[in-house]
């Protein structure tokens, strides 16, 4: 039988209400990793708005592994208190609560977006060292990292195992792991960031070693019965990089060692490449990690219709479709898209007299 949009759909332990999810998007609102109100607010209205998961920003699993001074983390117990009354808020409102870990390796010490997003100097609130794969920066502006090694390794491989260790205990029953977007576990995975010749680089083997040693360690501490989802760049859209058909094998690796799902994004690894932005291009690429990778997928980018989105999930292309920029103008586009489609999607009680 066909599944639509808002069909609900069990993986694991885990029911989601709809196969509508609020991707990750960083919000840079913290102090020294802490979640606020803002996020409360931010991750409350959607799951308030109708989403049938709500999975918070990239969130670090170390301190020195933040995109920027103001990233939400999760590297030390103190940070779960203020996580824990946000997954509480967003399952009451009947939403799957998730968190992506993530960690940023050479993309890490810039200022937020609206503060210029530039590297920072340590004078200027950054760190050093930004560790990655090999010494070679993304951008002429970017500092060159310092090559991890393998004591450097094993540390990210525990801050991981940490990191979902501490998410459990802060109500999360969904685990993102970050490896796209040209950040740690990305710039491992790619030729083009990764130029090691030890056990971690040249080879296909040896590239995604890391991710899935990752997804090993997560999965000692993360419950059988919830859920682990990884995002994943399909294409470096760059000749010699990280492509679909590497990410169709990685998926095939990564299903029998725990993961429900591969989020299926693009880019990031490569400063100044071209990416041919039209509403749904990627979710081809959701639609052949599917196929040929035998694994559940999400399906991102410039979706914004409503039927658009139902079309994907009738169709096979992929069995959930995450929103961000268009979750950020509307909160409660499922409310909304629920009604374009003609399903009777109940709202929260205090804005039923709105429905109509």
């Amino acid at each position: 039988m066909t599944a639509s949009l808002f069909d609900p759909v069990t993986i694991r332990g885990v029911t989601f209400r709809n196969r509508i999810g609020v991707s990750p998007m960083c919000q840079y609102s913290s102090e020294d990793g802490f979640a606020t109100d803002w996020h409360l607010v931010h991750l409350g209205a959607r799951a308030v708005g109708g989403a049938g998961t709500v999975i918070a920003e990239a969130t670090a699993v170390t301190a020195d592994g933040r995109i920027s001074p103001n990233d939400l983390g999760i590297w030390k117990d103190e940070h779960v208190e203020m996580l824990s009354r946000i997954t509480r808020f967003i399952a009451e409102q009947g939403a799957v609560p998730g968190v992506q870990l993530a960690h940023a390796g050479r993309k890490a010490s810039v200022a937020a977006p609206w503060l210029g997003g530039k590297a920072l100097a340590v004078e200027a609130g950054g760190w050093r060292p930004v560790r990655g794969p090999s010494p070679i920066a993304f951008s002429r502006s970017a500092p060159v990292p310092e090559p991890l090694d393998d004591a450097g390794i094993r540390d990210v491989i525990r801050a991981f195992r940490d990191g979902a260790a501490r998410s459990l205990r802060a109500g999360f029953q969904v685990i993102e792991l970050h490896a796209a977007h040209g950040y740690l576990l990305h710039e491992f995975l790619s030729p083009i960031s990764n130029q090691r010749t030890d056990d971690y680089g040249g080879s296909f083997e040896n590239r995604v070693r890391l991710t899935l040693e990752v997804v090993d360690a997560v999965r000692e501490v993360w419950p059988d019965t919830l859920p682990l989802f990884v995002r994943v760049s399909c294409t470096d859209w760059t000749d010699g990089g990280w492509d679909i058909a590497q990410s169709v094998r990685l998926a095939a690796l990564l299903r029998p060692r725990g993961v429900d799902l591969i989020d299926c994004s693009t880019g990031g690894n490569v400063a100044g490449a071209t990416i041919p932005l039209s509403p749904g291009y990627q979710v081809r690429f959701a639609e052949q990690v599917r196929r040929e990778g035998g694994i559940a997928t999400a399906a991102v980018g410039l979706i914004t219709d409503a039927a658009h989105a139902d079309a994907i999930v009738r169709d096979g292309q992929a069995d959930f479709v995450f929103l961000a920029r268009q979750l950020l103008r509307d909160p409660y586009w499922p409310l909304h898209a629920a009604r374009t489609l003609g399903v009777d999607l109940r709202w929260p009680v205090q804005y039923e007299r709105a429905k109509d």
